[in-house]
């Protein structure tokens, strides 16, 4: 399926559901008052960009291993999922279900706080980049002489903004997020954020993966705190093989990693449009992630 065949399925055939935001991998449908239906593309996005190439099956992977964390987390957080399987949901989503099974997910509306709460338990990505100018992340200050990759002696919360599509997230240092969100609310969500993230890795070191880092969004539901959107994902996480981990250098990614780096080495200004890659990272990320999703679930995405 081509990127312009699939918006225009994804968006024009549905008829009978309201389409009230197109994401950058995600399209947010209108259900009723109470929920929402959240159908997970096979769009691919870098640097806040999205590419004009799709990864084929990625969509369902994301939603797939989503529905695996939210059910791992549950006794942690509530959260927003409601059911995952189309023949289950109300009639105006069943009679799409050739389009949407295996990529749709109908949750409670949430309002969403307006920040991201990262989780860093390595030293990678834009926290080493922060890390080799300032000697810290987000304000968190950091001992000297670490290298890339290397194990931090607990988790971070490295908050950012939400920025809109096209636009680039901002770091928040603490009391920035506190500002936004309240102080309340940010103490909540960031003790959770970390109480999730530990759970997760965790899980994910049992089966010899090691989860890096991870973006986590919440909102409230009824003002109860939420675990909302993607939950550790390759798209919102950083995942690495334990057996082939060592600091001081960078790591093999089971995520969209492969993609930020073949970006990387081009001369794009992260403004868009984003270049096309070669179809041999395209077909190596697709690999990759359906690879994270064997290990962990133990299956294929449904």
């Amino acid at each position: 399926m081509t990127p312009e065949t699939e918006e225009v399925r994804m968006s024009d055939q549905l008829d009978g559901l309201h389409l009230l935001h197109r994401g950058k991998v995600r399209d947010i449908y209108a259900i009723d008052d109470n929920s929402l239906l959240l159908v997970t593309t096979d769009r691919v996005s870098a640097f806040d960009v999205i590419l004009p190439q799709r990864i084929e099956g990625k969509g369902r992977v994301l939603n797939s291993l989503s529905k695996f964390w939210f059910d791992q987390t549950a006794e942690l957080l509530q959260n927003h999922l409601i059911e995952t399987d189309v023949a289950a949901m109300p009639d105006s989503v069943k009679r799409h279900s050739e389009l949407l099974a295996g990529r749709s997910t109908l949750v409670r509306r949430a309002v969403p706080l307006q920040a991201e709460f990262i989780v860093r338990g390595y030293l990678a990505g834009s926290g080493w980049d922060e890390y080799q100018k300032t000697g810290s992340i987000c304000g968190h200050e950091l001992p000297p002489g670490l290298e890339q990759c290397a194990k931090l002696l607990e988790p971070i919360l490295t908050p950012s903004t939400k920025a809109p599509s096209g636009q680039h997230d901002e770091p928040l240092s603490i009391p920035q997020l506190a500002h936004l969100v309240g102080t309340k609310v940010a103490t909540k969500a960031g003790a959770f954020a970390l109480a999730l993230y530990e759970h997760a890795a965790e899980l994910a070191l049992s089966k010899g993966i090691i989860l890096a880092d991870t973006k986590i969004e919440f909102g409230l539901v009824n003002d109860q705190l939420t675990l909302i959107d993607e939950v550790f994902t390759p798209d919102s996480s950083r995942y690495w093989s334990a057996a082939d981990y060592a600091a001081g250098r960078e790591q093999d990614s089971f995520d969209k990693q492969i993609i930020r780096n073949a970006l990387s080495e081009t001369d794009w200004n992260r403004q868009a449009p984003a270049p096309t890659l070669p179809a041999e990272v395209i077909e190596r990320a697709r690999e990759r992630y359906f690879e994270i999703h064997r290990v962990l679930t133990g299956g294929e995405p449904t």
